[in-house]
């Protein structure tokens, strides 16, 4: 029987579809540290503490093709990546590939890697936007005079093009729209922002 359930333990293994880990530690900054793992359909989550939950989101086709395309350029991050500069101290990266039970992982401060740089771009992005979206379900609850601040940090990401998985923040966005309580220029900032993310809206310029 223990011999079964290692093997199907082992098959499922093998049988799991890659993922793309990605770390930055980086003390006194603000978060001082963040995890983020994006699954090869999409799937992702993002950590700042690890007693914490993470939250879950699901990012579009292109973009998880996108950054999985990024790994395969970087060889699974088999290979170094930092630059040997002498530059500031910007927090320490890790890139890590899982596939089954196999797993590679490359470390760095600053990279000169074009593919490096616009993956870490892409994280980025990631954490700008699961910051708003937390800051968003805090002040919907604790501080709705402070609401319509975030939906204006949250409309200059989607302005800039930055921001990731528009479709998770339709939730908040309905309950500030349709909620009497918040003020109005922030229930039809509200409106509009879900109106754009659900594709019914004027797309950003």
């Amino acid at each position: 029987m223990k011999r079964l359930l290692l093997l199907l333990a082992c098959a499922g293994l093998a049988a799991a579809a890659p993922r793309v880990v990605y770390s930055k530690t980086f003390p006194g900054s603000d978060p001082a540290y963040v995890k983020i793992v994006v699954e090869q359909d999409g799937s992702a989550t993002y950590l700042e503490d690890p007693a914490d939950m993470p939250e879950k989101f699901k990012l579009d086709a292109a973009s998880a093709q996108a950054i999985f395309a990024l790994a395969d350029k970087l060889q699974h991050f088999s290979r170094k990546l930092e630059s040997d500069l002498k530059v500031a101290k910007m927090g320490e990266k890790v890139y890590r590939w899982e596939d089954g039970a196999a797993a590679t992982e490359v470390k760095y401060n600053f990279s000169t890697d074009l593919d490096a740089q616009a993956l870490q771009d892409w994280f980025e992005r990631i954490t700008q936007s699961e910051r708003v979206l937390m800051d968003l379900r805090r002040t919907a609850r604790f501080d709705r005079l402070g609401v319509h601040e975030v939906l204006l940090r949250l409309e200059a990401l989607w302005k800039q093009k930055k921001l990731v998985g528009p479709e998770q923040f339709l939730p908040q966005l309905d309950r500030v729209s349709k909620n009497e309580v918040y003020m109005n220029m922030a229930r039809e900032r509200a409106t509009v922002l879900a109106e754009q993310f659900r594709g019914t809206g004027k797309a950003p310029e």
